[in-house]
């Protein structure tokens, strides 16, 4: 999926511990290389994870294989329920888990649970580094990003 000014309007600055503009280019940039990899064929879990971490904590509206457009579901517990700070929280706490409670998904999906807690890590509790790195920006990229950068202005401002 392709981030754009709506999804953007939907993220409430109370759900991040790090600037807008570098979460918004994190989730484009997992979006994007999941995309790309998903048309080679090649499954990547671990940016997998950090493309639904930041999609529930961004609030966005996803439409899965099969169904309707729903809102993202939270990455361990798999609520249905929009995050906000203490479900966030309790979904950190048991990302810092899930590999002990879900030892298959380390096994069938290696780096799936990794890619949670770095991107709730970082963006929830501000530690560590960015769950990926954002490569340098082409002029296409800019002028999506400044089109975003307005949209989280309006966003900031309504909030």
């Amino acid at each position: 999926m392709e981030v754009t000014e709506k999804d953007v309007r939907r993220i409430p600055l109370r759900n991040l511990r790090v600037p807008l503009q570098e979460f918004i280019a994190v989730w484009a940039a997992a979006e994007q290389l999941a995309a790309e990899q998903a048309e080679q064929r090649v499954t990547d879990w671990y940016v997998g994870g950090v493309v639904v971490t930041c999609q529930w904590i961004a609030r966005a509206v996803v439409r899965p294989a099969a169904g309707p457009w729903r809102l993202a579901r939270s990455p361990v517990s798999r609520r249905t329920a929009a995050a906000y700070e203490e479900l966030l929280e309790a979904e950190y706490l048991a990302a810092e888990v899930l590999d002990v409670r879900r030892p298959d998904l380390v096994e069938h999906r290696p780096g799936w649970c990794e890619g949670i807690r770095a991107t709730l890590r970082w963006a929830w509790r501000r530690s560590g580094p960015p769950p990926i790195d954002v490569p340098q920006q082409n002029h296409e990229t800019r002028g999506c990003l400044r089109a975003v950068h307005r949209a989280a202005i309006a966003a900031d401002a309504s909030s």
